[in-house]
């Protein structure tokens, strides 16, 4: 049981992570780019602690335990991308990677979610994951277009609130996973 509330606690984490994050990747008028980024980066740290519990939750080595360290992972090339002394096209490259790792950790978790059968838990991790792999996409190639002297905030933004509601999603079927197993 312990595990369980791991995991749960883990996806609600990293839903609340990517919210942040999701907040501080919108051009809200009213917010300083300061505080953009420290609501992105405090997002990613909530992100990269929520998939390192939901790893750590399974007693397996699973594509799925294997997928969430690989996400936190990417959150935390993110992590370094905001906070090194870096210039701003290596800050941009960390945070491409970054959400292309996360892409990558999202799409091995996938494997293991295709093979749990057909309940309404496994579509709401289905389609959250899914979600999630299409945000973190479109904020890759939204660096990408910036790098290469274009805009890419729309995508970007957009991008940030997919991956925030695949989140969301898979949180609320990890609750309903949780609620079916302690009945």
């Amino acid at each position: 049981m312990e595990n369980e509330r791991k995991e749960l606690f883990g996806a609600w984490i990293q839903a609340s992570g990517t919210t942040l994050a999701a907040i501080g990747s919108t051009p809200f008028k009213n917010l300083t780019e300061g505080q953009l980024t420290s609501f992105n980066l405090w997002g990613n740290e909530l992100q990269a602690l929520g998939n390192a519990l939901i790893a750590d939750s399974e007693r397996y080595f699973t594509m799925e335990k294997i997928g969430n360290m690989i996400q936190s992972a990417g959150n935390i090339t993110v992590i370094a991308g905001i906070l090194l002394p870096v210039d701003d096209e290596t800050e941009q490259g960390l945070d491409i990677k970054g959400n292309l790792i996360q892409a990558l950790g999202g799409s091995a978790v996938l494997n293991d979610t295709l093979a749990n059968g057909h309940s309404l838990e496994s579509i709401y991790h289905l389609y959250g994951n899914l979600l999630q792999i299409i945000g973190n996409s479109m904020q890759a190639i939204s660096g990408i277009i910036e790098l290469q002297g274009g805009v890419g905030e729309n995508i970007n933004t957009a991008g940030s609130w997919i991956q925030a509601t695949g989140s969301i999603i898979e949180a609320v079927g990890s609750t309903i996973d949780y609620l079916d197993e302690t009945g």
